[in-house]
């Protein structure tokens, strides 16, 4: 029979699984004959033919295998691409040792402790199989259980994860493994996008294809970020506990393994509570996986332990001293490749001062005066600095107030003004006019109400007359006051008006606190430096700060005169708030409106300067340098110089006669007692005239 008969033509395309059969031979009919023959005949039919059956009662079986076998096809396609196309721009895992990372830089104090570190630091690299089991066992209790069983992706952590999720309704866990995590952090960067999170999958599976286990867990131990900028659990473990990793304890590997979920929150170093509550929660994982016995569990959570080592070091409030610092590293040894250690000149006493006093001062008085900012700076008179401060909370705002705030010095700027009069002819006891002054439309008046005629320049420094010295400014000469202002360190540009008498150019704490300096030290130029020496990791010097010749900038004998004027400031001017109960001098400063407000004092052994305003530049509620300044300076040099010897300012010793002035002695006697020299009356006269006073 042709295959015409049989109703099939030849251009019709047989099934992939069927062959051309030969024609089946007729059959006798059943018994029963004909349609009758009922269920016996219906049933051979389903028997015998059943293919034939199925396809007469089901025609779009066929095409629904053929469309199945086409889409499976299809979609092995398109996840073979997507899966090229992913990993088209996947690093090759086997080169993760050489992955960079930013250099660690340890900041040192003078005394040697430690007090910051910047950038990655990595402590030594230690195999999982080294350590304690319950160090490596204490992460995968709490950060995945299921490690030692998946491949890399773990569906059913997933699946636990997701379904938490919704249940809470928030993100309280995650379906990353450690793999994965591992993978994150070597090679991907930790934007959380569809295609991050699919090419983390990707690396999390090559990585289990290439290396064991312990390799995996070995490579996580050494690179997982655990705060304070160390990578690692030796790094982790050296920096919370001072002691390596292999030396840990139960309860002191739970603590960082819950550091894990947020680094900083968690931190035992700042916030002991939180990291142990956190730490807990490990220990009960750890007990219910049996990783730790009863015993364990019992001796780690016994009270009265610590939660991490007692640190003799400073606050936040060192970070800005840090930042200073590593900003001009790249000065001294050029750009930073690899691991330094920097000495400094930091005092740690002295930082841990500042910070404690700063706080103290915000904290309490300047809540009601409307002081939400400060800074502090300390050094030494050769320009080394002892503490540094720029700000109240280093964690809210790395904005360095005492380096890079811009701010009106008011009248710490003074002695500047009275210094360059002096090296123009004006003695202490000059008389300076009080008096009214109008200059356009500009009439500068004094803080206090009322003119006092004519006074000697200490007093009117001592006093912070605005009118006096704006006309000693005027007698000295602009230029001249910016000449020494340069050659004093202050390399802003000062605005050429009488104006600048009253400290209208800002400048910045740090700037000003040198200019401080010269006079402390006698008249040499103290340029602010905090780096003592940098070596690499293998103790090779790169850098080592060698004594320099003294650069004097200004003659000894001025420098005794504008000293012992400062001294009346705290003697019994603006600033007696400031009484120490040792030789200082210094100078108040208060800006219009109460915005800014400073004290700048010294003794023979240290400057400090005190700043106290606001961000927004807004008023305060009538501070001036004489109150909340000058009483936050007092408590700093109480605690800085508590049982060190007295040294007193250059000047409040008798030095040698000079060619330029009278007998030191004489000079000291005649501002007290004797009075002002005619020729020197009559620069006051003159003034007078100038300004019609």
């Amino acid at each position: 029979m042709s295959r015409e008969l049989r109703g099939v033509r030849l251009t019709d395309k047989l099934p992939d699984d069927e062959t051309p059969k030969k024609p089946a031979k007729p059959r006798a009919p059943k018994r029963g004959g004909g349609g009758g023959g009922g269920g016996r005949g219906n049933g051979g039919n389903r028997a015998g033919g059943g293919g034939n059956w199925w396809s007469r009662r089901h025609p779009y079986v066929r095409l629904l295998l053929k469309a199945t076998a086409i889409a499976a096809i299809w979609g092995f396609i398109v996840v073979g691409v997507v899966v090229a196309y992913l990993a088209a721009g996947l690093p090759d895992v086997r080169q993760a040792v050489e992955l960079k990372r930013r250099p660690a830089i340890t900041l040192i104090a003078a005394d040697g402790s430690l007090i910051a570190r910047v950038g990655d630091f990595y402590g030594q690299t230690v195999a999982a199989s080294e350590l304690p089991a319950y160090v490596p066992e204490a992460i995968i209790a709490i950060e995945d259980r299921r490690f030692r069983y998946h491949w890399g992706v773990d569906p059913i952590g997933l699946a636990r994860a997701m379904y938490v999720n919704w249940r809470t309704g928030a993100t309280v866990q995650g379906g990353s493994t450690l793999t994965q995590q591992l993978a994150k952090n070597m090679f991907l960067s930790p934007e959380r996008t569809m295609k991050r999170k699919a090419q983390e999958a990707l690396l999390a599976l090559w990585l289990e294809h290439l290396y064991s286990k312990e390799q995996i867990l070995t490579g996580y131990l050494n690179r997982v970020y655990l705060g304070a900028g160390a990578f690692g659990i030796d790094a982790a473990s050296r920096t919370y506990f001072g002691k390596p990793a292999s030396e840990l304890t139960v309860r002191e590997a739970a603590i960082i393994a819950g550091l894990l979920k947020a680094p900083s929150r968690y931190s035992p170093a700042t916030n002991p509570d939180a990291a142990w509550t956190r730490a807990q929660i490990v220990l009960a994982a750890m007990r219910a996986q049996g990783k730790i016995t009863d015993k364990q569990f019992a001796d780690a959570t016994a009270p009265n332990q610590p939660i991490a080592q007692k640190k003799p070091g400073v606050g936040d409030g060192v970070r800005y001293f840090a930042d200073w610092v590593v900003e001009r590293l790249t000065g001294y040894i050029g750009t930073v490749e690899q691991d330094v250690t920097i000495t400094t000149t930091l005092d740690g006493a002295m930082q841990r001062a500042a910070e404690q006093r700063l706080a103290a001062t915000l904290d309490g008085p300047g809540v009601k005066a409307h002081v939400t900012q400060g800074a502090i700076v300390a050094m030494a008179p050769d320009g080394a600095v002892k503490a540094l401060v720029g700000g109240r909370d280093y964690q809210e705002s790395q904005f360095n107030r005492a380096t890079q705030a811009m701010r009106q010095p008011g009248s710490t700027f003074k002695p500047l003004v009275y210094l360059a009069a002096l090296e123009a002819g004006l003695r202490p006891d000059t008389l300076v006019d009080d008096s009214p002054i109008r200059i356009g439309s500009w009439a500068p008046a004094n803080y206090e109400p009322g003119f006092k005629g004519m006074v000697p320049a200490r007093e009117a420094l001592a006093e912070s007359i605005n009118t006096a010295a704006v006309r000693v400014l005027d007698y000295a000469g602009i230029e001249r006051v910016r000449k020494l202002s340069k050659r004093l360190g202050l390399s802003e540009t000062l605005q050429p008006d009488l104006s600048l008498a009253l400290g209208t150019s800002e400048v910045t704490l740090l700037d000003l606190a040198s200019v401080y300096a010269v006079f402390a030290n006698g008249g040499d130029v103290a340029t602010p430096y905090a780096i003592l020496e940098v070596k690499d990791r293998n103790g090779t010097v790169l850098y080592k700060r060698q004594a320099s010749p003294a650069e004097q900038v200004v003659q000894p004998w001025f420098i005794d005169d504008i000293n012992l004027m400062m001294a009346g400031v705290i003697d019994h001017g603006t600033g007696k708030s400031a009484k120490i109960g040792r030789p200082a001098a210094g100078k108040t400063g208060t800006t219009n409106d109460y915005r800014n407000a400073w004290f700048m004092g010294f003794t023979g052994d240290l400057v400090c300067g005190v700043w106290l305003g606001n961000d927004d530049n807004s008023p305060m509620k009538r501070i001036t340098g004489g109150s909340l300044p000058a009483a936050t300076w007092k408590a700093f040099m109480l605690d800085a110089l508590k049982d060190k010897p007295s040294r007193a300012p250059p000047g409040f010793e008798r030095r040698s006669p000079s060619p330029q002035a009278p007998n030191a002695e004489a000079r000291v006697a005649s501002t007290v007692s004797a009075p002002a020299p005619k020729q020197e009356e009559g620069i006051g006269g003159l003034l007078k005239k100038l300004f019609g006073g």
